[in-house]
């Protein structure tokens, strides 16, 4: 069995490190990670033949030192191990996000922010859970200043987990959400899952980077140092004070009478805005510098994406969907001018508080006065008897046979449900 030593030597060698063999384009170190119904080991020797520089399996039978595939006892354990002990020959400040809503736009900001002064690596795509976070590590090379660390989880203890492995020096919460309800045994499970962060980083004497309108940010983090506070400008205690501006559908932050203006819609972006110019503000990055980050991030990834036509937007949240972050969007998206069409899909790992949530929504949605609510998923379909679907593809057909009147439209819901695909229909609006 190859030793970690052993490994780290391997890896410091490899051009990458991956867990999918399609991706091999040669020197990388490909773990072989097995499903339920499949053995990964078996692809060993065609990524060797690829051009890996050496597998990782968990099956003893496939293994082949002379050909550069090494046995161990869990593949998954010995790419978290590698990964911490990775971590720990680092000397660069790492900073770990997790939240319930809007982690990878915040991501995303402070990215933008502090790549204006600094070689920053960042988590890329969603690889924030326990595979994902150990790859981010492994991207990180002696060229990268810092790091930022997404971390999801839906269970209680992951966050710990990834905090052990990540080891950061700093670390946010953006909220405490109506998130992963069913993994985390209720909203009072997702406070303590999340708070997990909390934990490790006051057990090492790390920095907490606190939201001080977030009153359970502010309960969970009092009378803890080292922080960083942001708020509003009337708050005195915080160490950066911030005024929210909005223009447009757009959103953004002045600070000393300087106004930074970022191109995402919705208020709920603000938090997310602020958190990346405290951090900015904190690394001593140019003020004028962090406002050219943060203006020229543009979101790509169906966060809060707003595409304008003609006098109509089509707002783009499709990737992740929640009681919390829907309210959020739906409150945004009443104070558009004009006709309103809002297209809602259903709202995944919610358990046994599924219905009433998707019923509070329904209501809640109808309630804003929007004029034309579509609803896709079995969900809403419980509660919606009206404009409703159970697959996106057969709103798509409507829509084909049905188009949509002019008006502005939002596209919101969970990952799953897959809304982007209506959305050849909706330009057409």
């Amino acid at each position: 069995m190859i030793t970690l030593d052993e490994l780290y030597a391997l890896y410091k060698k490899s051009s990458a490190v991956t867990i999918d063999s399609r991706k091999i384009q040669g020197g990388e170190l490909f773990f072989a990670f097995s499903g339920e119904n499949f053995n990964a080991a078996t692809l060993a020797h065609e990524a060797v033949q690829n051009g890996a520089l050496a597998v990782i399996v968990e099956d003893e039978n496939f293994a082949d030192v002379q050909q550069n595939i090494y046995y161990v006892s869990s593949t998954l354990q010995t790419l978290q191990n590698l990964a911490k002990y990775h971590r720990q020959q680092l000397s660069i400040p790492i900073i770990a996000l997790t939240g319930s809503n809007g982690k990878t736009t915040t991501k995303e900001l402070i990215h933008a922010v502090l790549s204006q002064k600094f070689n920053v690596q960042y988590t890329l795509g969603n690889l924030n859970n326990h595979i994902g976070v150990p790859l981010t590590l492994l991207s990180i090379n002696e060229k990268h200043e810092m790091a930022i660390v997404e971390m999801g989880a839906n269970h209680q203890q992951e966050i710990a987990l990834l905090c052990e492995i990540a080891q950061p020096d700093y670390g946010y919460i953006t909220n405490f959400g109506k998130a992963h309800l069913e993994g985390f045994g209720g909203f009072e499970g997702v406070i303590k899952g999340k708070s997990e962060m909390y934990s490790y980083l006051m057990a090492h004497q790390k920095t907490i980077l606190v939201n001080a309108e977030d009153e359970i940010q502010v309960e969970k983090t009092k009378g803890y140092s080292p922080k960083i506070s942001f708020g509003n400008e009337w708050l005195h205690t915080v160490n950066y004070g911030f005024e929210e501006i909005v223009q447009a559908h757009r959103v953004g932050v002045r600070y000393k009478n300087r106004d930074i203006w970022s191109q995402l819609t919705g208020v709920y972006n603000y938090t997310n805005l602020c958190a990346a110019v405290a951090l900015g503000l904190h690394f001593e990055v140019e003020l004028e510098k962090i406002q050219q980050g943060i203006t020229d991030y543009f979101p790509s990834n169906m966060r809060s994406q707003i595409e304008k036509r003609g006098a109509y937007n089509i707002v783009v949240d499709t990737y992740n969907a929640n009681p919390s972050s829907m309210e959020l969007s739906l409150k945004n998206f009443k104070d558009f001018e004009g006709y309103k069409i809002a297209i809602l899909g259903d709202m995944l790992e919610l358990g046994e508080v599924s219905h009433e949530e998707h019923k509070k929504i329904y209501q809640f949605a109808k309630g804003l006065g929007i004029d034309e609510i579509y609803t896709v998923g079995k969900f809403f379909m419980e509660v919606n008897h009206e404009k409703s679907f159970e697959k996106t593809q057969e709103l798509v057909q409507y829509l084909v046979e049905n188009p949509l009147p002019q008006g502005h439209v939002l596209l919101k819901g969970s990952r799953g449900m897959k809304l982007e695909q209506l959305l050849d229909e909706v330009r057409k609006v």
